[in-house]
């Protein structure tokens, strides 16, 4: 497997993160939020990914920092679980939306809930029968 979160997969754009508000939809799972956009990327791209942490529960940088660096690690170690069951390509956008400090543990297993939840909601239709894993998530 590979768990690295690479440039090209960075969400930067500024059309796509403006489509990814505009058209985009949003699953939830407590304290995150995933907002995404179904449609073409560009250059062969399969997902983009952006985090953010609000200004509104984190004042100080230093804060909002550390859990951008901690949403994106478990990004980066539980993306299979996206790439391998999407057949179009993504844009995604990972929300921190709680004054919680939660430790990483508990973010990381919110993190595979939220995949899942996602999967289940938009890509349950075309997979097989017997993938029975993904509702364990």
């Amino acid at each position: 497997m590979n768990f690295t979160y690479p440039k090209n997969e960075k969400l930067k754009s500024k059309i796509t993160i403006g489509l990814l508000f505009s058209e985009g939809k949003s699953v939830s799972k407590y304290p995150l939020r995933l907002v995404y956009y179904s449609g073409n990327l560009g250059k062969g791209q399969k997902i983009k990914m952006g985090v953010s942490v609000s200004k509104k529960y984190f004042k100080k940088a230093v804060d909002r920092n550390y859990f951008k660096r901690v949403l994106r690690e478990t990004y980066r170690l539980n993306k299979h679980l996206l790439i391998d069951n999407l057949n179009q390509p993504h844009a995604f956008m990972l929300f921190y939306q709680s004054k919680d400090r939660l430790p990483y543990e508990e973010i990381n297993t919110k993190t595979i809930q939220l995949f899942g939840k996602f999967l289940q909601q938009n890509i349950k239709s075309a997979l097989p029968e017997n993938t029975s894993n993904l509702e364990e998530l």
